[in-house]
């Protein structure tokens, strides 16, 4: 009972985001072409989408904390750890060069930026964005913190992962004596999870206000503008998911179908808010409603949103390319092969910075000798296109970890176990 009243309340959200994305949509178009100041109305919106996105952030860090060192110190054996952390790794690789190929040949076939050629200036516009390639010292800043609490409060995934898996290895080794230590953090894990219901609650208003806000400043004219690259985009991302389902059926069976069902609602809430860390609470638990232990989702979900952001990855490839196209600046199969090896790592090491894909390829085309003028390009639309990167990001992160959970036996069928519970 208790579990059909869940999923009533689930299919009830995702009803609540969907009506507030299309009157976001109205009111933004209203806001547009009858406001004096729209650039004000999108400002006073942004704060009611800044107020849940730091609701959301704020249960980020302590909820990876205690599920991770949880889930780890009850696997107990070290070397079981490093063996489910290869096979995350070796997927996410793959993931991220299947991810990074797509994009670089959808772009070379659909070429949407030959539309704007002869209509830029070479000149460098301002951006805020820093374009700083990346070094061994930014690599290791970001991936192994100076404090645990500086960490946290930056909310820096990567860094609470590598701390996590370090605590918890640590509580396991001393086996008895960390088991009231690892009661109590599982304890604010369910705590987490319950608050993360409370915060989900203001989820259709900031879709509202981030969808006004954006169609309020920028009119829906830019729809228009960019439509011919938008739609490529985003039957690129179209083919991304249909190639992970695929990926997935092959490992998952049938199965996959229940799965992309489950992440129904946090791959909208990504969509709709433009960031897959307002979906992070909830694609764990719909990961764990689906049948993959807690232990597993809680290793391989936070390493995820590090390395294996497969719509980021895509996005990364097809934006650079296109910003090339629109100079007239062809770049030979080498290039583009190096430049694919490029992002490859580069992105990897900017998890965690603000509008991360734009500061990857900020910093890939000053590699490559194309004017950084181009990001104006892709600055006035990013935020329509951020919504299915996120979404992607939410997809790819949930089938791998259901795969990896298939592949270390630690995926049950929750339908099977209520038979077997009630026999």
């Amino acid at each position: 009972m208790k579990q059909q009243s869940s999923s009533g309340g689930r299919s009830k959200l995702t009803t609540y985001i969907l009506i507030a994305l299309a009157l976001g949509i109205f009111a933004g178009y209203l806001a547009n072409a009858n406001l004096n100041d729209p650039a004000g109305f999108a400002d006073t919106m942004s704060l009611v989408t800044t107020l849940f996105l730091r609701l959301i952030k704020m249960i980020i860090a302590p909820l990876v904390f205690s599920t991770l060192v949880v889930g780890i110190a009850k696997m107990g054996d070290a070397s079981e750890v490093g063996r489910i952390g290869i096979k995350t790794l070796g997927w996410f690789f793959l993931a991220s060069l299947m991810s990074l190929t797509l994009g670089l040949v959808l772009v070379n076939l659909m070429r949407p930026g030959d539309a704007l050629v002869g209509h830029l200036s070479a000149a460098i516009a301002p951006t805020d964005l820093t374009a700083s390639g990346l070094s061994l010292k930014e690599f290791i800043t970001h991936l192994v913190p100076a404090s645990i609490v500086e960490g946290m409060s930056k909310n820096e995934i990567l860094q609470i992962v590598v701390f996590s898996l370090f605590f918890g290895s640590a509580a396991a080794a001393i086996g008895a004596k960390a088991e009231p230590l690892v009661a109590v953090l599982e304890s604010v894990a369910n705590v987490m999870l319950k608050v993360t219901g409370y915060v989900m609650q203001f989820a259709p208003f900031a879709v509202f206000a981030a969808v006004a806000g954006v169609i309020g400043k920028s009119g829906l004219g830019v729809l228009q503008t960019y439509g011919v690259f938008m739609a490529e985009f985003y039957f690129g991302i179209a083919l991304l998911w249909a190639l992970l389902i695929v990926i997935g059926f092959l490992f998952l069976g049938p199965r996959v179908f229940t799965l992309m069902a489950e992440m129904r609602g946090p791959a909208l809430l990504a969509f709709s808010t433009a960031s897959s860390e307002a979906a992070f609470p909830k694609t764990l638990e719909g990961l764990e409603r689906f049948g993959v232990r807690s232990r597993i989702a809680a290793f391989v979900l936070p390493i995820g949103y590090s390395f294996n952001l497969d719509g980021s990855m895509m996005y990364c490839t097809f934006g650079t390319v296109f910003i090339a196209q629109a100079y007239g600046i062809e770049m030979t199969l080498g290039q583009q092969m190096t430049m694919m090896m490029v992002l490859m790592l580069t992105s990897k090491g900017m998890a965690g910075v603000p509008r991360a894909s734009l500061v990857v390829i900020a910093a890939t085309l000053g590699q490559f000798h194309i004017p950084e003028a181009g990001l104006v390009l892709l600055i006035g639309i990013d935020h329509f296109l951020d919504m299915a990167r996120s979404a992607t990001n939410v997809i790819g992160n949930a089938i791998a970890t259901a795969v990896v959970a298939k592949w270390e036996g630690e995926l049950s069928n929750p339908a099977e176990r209520d038979l077997a519970r009630a026999a």
